[in-house]
């Protein structure tokens, strides 16, 4: 069984289907099947078998895709190490960042720490802090940018902090907000939590809400054609949105904030790449003057 093997056991069984693993391991249906009909026989016993929606992996063939998994994470940390024995800061730096920070903060943070380290490649995944939580349990990423207080064992530091404003196309009496039309946005448990607990503390009466979209970027829109307010972190307000930010404060006089973590496991911190970047990030102006 080699590191093709692995990968293969591996996405199939986050998959369940051969069409869709195929294409995500850039190889035909054909190629596909006939390696694991290869490595059933290697293995003496049956991996898998057809169902009406695709695949599903017997109990062996659970654990060789368990297996697997753990054998490509070994392989990945052991060619990290191996590139950064002389270090020099080289290699490939794997981040998970959550989804707002990844659009507004991340892209110029990158190019700037490659204009200064071009040896380094990056490996990113973004998404929910939730789900940037998994990537770091898991130790498929170095390091983990999350927004919002999440329990974890190993190194973390606040890396920025920011205020939450209520945003409206015309000027509004704070009084009134409750009476106003309410636009929602997905996100992820922690931010919700935020605003609920400042709306609890401030009115009696729950938002109306009337519009429900699947992104921030999207309820900006909606707030900047006058079809409701909205509640957002500063991080995705820009001067150029002409739109009027009430920043928010409980009754106490406390402004609501929120917060973005950086998270690692102090073991990384063996490779200079993972060192150097997390330096600089805790260094960096443009997130020190906001914290």
């Amino acid at each position: 069984m080699d590191e093709k093997d692995w990968e293969a056991m591996q996405v199939l069984y986050e998959e369940k289907n051969i069409s869709r693993a195929s294409e995500r391991l850039y190889i035909s249906q054909p190629a596909l099947t006939y390696r694991l009909k290869n490595l059933e026989k290697d293995m003496g016993t049956k991996l898998f078998f057809k169902t009406k929606k695709g695949i599903e992996l017997t109990s062996e063939g659970i654990y060789l895709a368990q297996y697997a998994d753990e054998m490509i994470t070994k392989l990945q940390n052991a060619k990290d190490y191996i590139q950064n024995m002389n270090q020099e800061v080289q290699g490939i730096l794997r981040l998970g960042v959550s989804s707002n920070f990844a659009q507004y903060k991340l892209p110029a943070l990158l190019k700037e720490f490659i204009t200064a380290h071009p040896k380094v490649q990056f490996s990113v995944n973004t998404g929910w802090s939730a789900d940037v939580m998994g990537l770091l349990n898991s130790s498929e990423v170095h390091l983990g940018i999350l927004r919002g207080d999440y329990n974890w064992t190993g190194s973390k530091s606040l890396l920025h902090t920011e205020q939450l404003f209520l945003i409206s196309k015309n000027e509004v009496n704070m009084e009134e907000v409750p009476e106003l039309p309410f636009i929602n946005y997905k996100t992820d448990s922690s931010l919700k939590d935020i605003i609920n607990k400042w709306w609890h503390d401030q009115y009696n009466e729950p938002p109306i809400i009337t519009m429900e979209t699947d992104r921030q970027e999207t309820c900006k829109e909606m707030v900047k054609n006058d079809l409701g307010i909205a509640i957002l972190p500063e991080i995705c307000l820009r001067p150029s949105d002409e739109i009027h930010k009430y920043p928010l404060f409980y009754k106490d006089g406390e402004p609501v904030m929120r917060d973005t973590w950086l998270m690692y496991n102090q073991e990384f911190l063996k490779l200079s790449t993972v060192q150097k970047f997390v330096d600089f990030l805790k260094n960096h102006p443009s997130l020190l003057s906001e914290v």
